[in-house]
């Protein structure tokens, strides 16, 4: 079992990249079921608005720092975790580690010329993958059931999921089980960058914490206001976070 820390509020698994391949490779051989979340800084903003996203994070078995802000706020806070594990970076090892062990996949999500254009990639990338089924993520939440049926028919023992949030959380908190998978991740927007619709951000602007900037320059009028907004008030709850949890000097001195 990996240590859990709490930061926010919210239970987050101190587990390195290396380390969090190996726990689903273990679920795949032992037959155990792996929900995984991952949280950058807007999500966590976003799970003190939204009760269901927060509910449904909480619920999955592994919780994973996406943002390299998680990480830092982490130190600033007390709260050690190993190193980011972006959930991208994740996507990437457990396709390669599939394609090597014969583990299948499923791939849920994007709009399909989209799916089309990423499962084109990854049959190049990874020619002796085994990919059971995949499905655009355009579906109404009364078709969750019927999808995650699908899903489990392909027998597929990983699923990855295309998805916005908080539309993969509630499906995974739904119907992760339903659809048989042994491991489900929610990989966001990976498949839009596999697919070559959009470039992630170099090496070095994801080490300094950049990425939602570089994301930003792509997109400036669907993401500006978005990220100013949820980083403003990550930062915020951050010093809230700090100051709570400093003793004042008054009370310091008062103790003497």
């Amino acid at each position: 079992m990996s240590q859990r820390h709490t930061l926010f509020g919210v239970g987050l698994d101190a587990l390195t990249m290396d380390e969090t391949v190996r726990r689903c490779l273990d679920a795949v051989r032992r037959g155990e079921r792996i929900e995984i979340g991952m949280v950058n800084a807007a999500k966590l903003v976003n799970m003190r608005r939204d009760p269901r996203l927060a509910e449904a994070v909480a619920g999955c078995d592994l919780v994973l720092a996406d943002g390299q802000a998680v990480v830092w706020a982490g130190r600033v806070l007390g709260v050690r975790l190993p190193e980011r594990v972006a959930g991208i970076d994740l996507f990437m090892r457990l396709l390669a580690a599939a394609e090597s062990a014969g583990i299948s996949v499923y791939l849920l999500g994007a709009q399909q010329q989209v799916l089309e254009m990423m499962l084109r990639q990854i049959s190049e990338r990874f020619p002796e993958l085994r990919v059971a089924g995949s499905r655009n993520g355009y579906f109404a939440d009364s078709e969750q059931g019927a999808v995650a049926d699908a899903i489990a028919d392909s027998r597929a023992q990983l699923l990855f999921l295309g998805m916005t949030s908080p539309k993969k959380e509630i499906f995974t908190a739904g119907y992760g089980d339903r659809t048989g998978a042994h491991v489900v991740h929610g990989v966001g927007g990976s498949f839009d960058i596999l697919a070559g619709i959009t470039k992630r951000a170099p090496a070095l602007w994801q080490r300094m914490g950049l990425e939602w900037f570089y994301r930003t320059l792509q997109e400036p009028r669907r993401l500006g206001k978005r990220y100013l907004t949820t980083n403003t008030a990550f930062l915020f709850m951050t010093v809230r976070e700090l100051i709570r949890r400093t003793p004042s000097a008054g009370s310091a001195n008062r103790s003497h």
